[in-house]
């Protein structure tokens, strides 16, 4: 079956790339693009830099420009899926969605109307061993914004590790958080992974961060030979 993903250059798009890539075809990936940097739909830390990923992992990329504006924006998203059918003859839609019923529900919905199959690999994964899975497959990923309390600027721009996993199950016993940010506390984005043909490097980088909202915004970066 070909696939398009639903793609924001974070961890759970890639990883659920990775995950459809094991029984199906993935034939592009598919950026929303939102002005909104609060939108209630999409990633949007370094999201412009997704090309990069695609050209990094060699597959063609779709992207997509909405204002973010809450339910109209998911006007934008069917206009994506469409054109996604329309240019690379997609049978389904592949999303990262883990635990959000919001997301998972109104994408399900874009695919029923389009007569897509949605596949969700990583729906209701246990979070905890969900990271350490990326870990132990090779995956690079850092976190590129945060969004909660008590995460502080130490976390922008940290790797995911075996020891910040540890930190991440300790804070979820805590303080209630979801370990794999899907409740929004933090957002990241993938350096390598055992599907990139190349890596990324990050030249330059710029980190903000002020009570406990933090970005780290990639201002330069290239592709290089692993």
């Amino acid at each position: 079956m070909f696939l398009g993903v639903l793609f924001s250059g974070g961890k759970d798009s890639v990883f659920a790339c990775k995950r459809a890539m094991e029984t199906d075809s993935v034939v592009c990936l598919i950026t929303i693009v939102s002005e909104n940097p609060d939108s209630y739909m999409f990633h949007t830390p370094n999201v412009r830099r997704t090309d990069l990923i695609a050209e990094a992992m060699g597959l063609p990329i779709l992207t997509w420009p909405t204002r973010g504006e809450e339910e109209i924006e998911l006007d934008d998203l069917r206009d994506a899926i469409a054109a996604a059918k329309e240019r690379y003859e997609i049978e389904g839609v592949v999303t990262g969605a883990i635990e959000s019923v919001y997301q998972a529900a109104r994408v399900q919905r874009i695919c029923r109307d389009l007569d897509l199959w949605c596949f969700n690999p990583l729906w209701q994964i246990d979070q905890v061993e969900y990271l350490r899975h990326l870990v132990s497959e090779g995956f690079e990923v850092i976190i590129t914004g945060v969004f909660a309390y008590p995460l502080d600027e130490s976390w922008v721009g940290a790797r995911i590790n075996f020891g910040l996993i540890k930190k991440l199950e300790s804070l979820q016993k805590k303080y209630r958080i979801n370990p794999s940010g899907e409740g929004g506390e933090l957002e990241t984005f993938v350096l390598d992974g055992p599907i990139f043909r190349k890596r990324i490097e990050i030249l330059k980088a710029q980190k903000t961060y002020d009570n406990y909202r933090g970005r780290l915004s990639i201002e330069v970066a290239r592709l290089v030979e692993k």
